[in-house]
């Protein structure tokens, strides 16, 4: 994908939204679902879209949307402000529903557009990598569990945070690592805060 790189920044957004390269595979058809510009200086790095995500086309528009809110401190206006912060999935399409919930994201998203766009992300200050897949690319000698990941998060502070996934499936761990929330949580929002301008 190295002709990419030479492509105006909103052409390449245009491009990856009508990315068809998994269309046969996907469910419910294609709908790259991404947020991003050059100035964002927070990355938000997820897993892939889910039902509802898909069905709106607005990134963490669900529960665990919510959630992921809550632990920055932010409201949804300045989460859905392209001009400070970014939303780039691991995998940009909803994958569909298994046995446990949503399947993983597509093996062919990431190496067909992930170092093209993060390429591009020169003003990033914070990438929040939330759960295995994200954990894998991002995070050097990444752990095979996430609890080990992000209990190492101060190993990547303050570029990179590794965090759970936010989904409401995960009730049970974080009541079963408050350390969580106790610690995590309010350097997380700190530097949000920091990095939006607040006082």
């Amino acid at each position: 994908m190295g002709q990419h790189r030479l492509l105006p920044f909103r052409e390449l957004v245009e491009q990856v939204r009508n990315c068809r390269i998994c269309e046969d595979v996907l469910p419910c058809g294609p709908r790259p679902v991404i947020q991003m510009s050059p100035g964002s200086r927070i990355l938000v790095v997820g897993q892939a879209p889910g039902r509802k995500v898909h069905e709106t086309g607005l990134p963490f528009n669900d529960p665990s949307g919510d959630r992921l809110r809550d632990w920055m401190g932010v409201t949804r206006d300045q989460f859905y402000d392209e001009r400070t912060m970014a939303i780039l999935p691991m995998g940009f399409c909803y994958p569909g529903t298994g046995r446990s919930g949503d399947l993983p994201p597509r093996p062919e998203c990431a190496p067909a557009w992930r170092e093209t766009l993060l390429a591009r992300l020169e003003a990033v200050e914070l990438t929040l990598v939330i759960g295995r897949y994200a954990h894998d690319w991002h995070l050097t000698n990444a752990s095979a569990k996430v609890t080990e990941n992000v209990r190492q998060w101060r190993d990547h502070w303050p570029g990179v945070l590794p965090l759970p996934h936010p989904s409401p499936r995960n009730n049970l761990w974080l009541r079963r690592n408050p350390w969580f929330e106790d610690e995590v949580v309010p350097a997380l929002q700190q530097r949000v805060g920091e990095l939006l301008g607040r006082d």
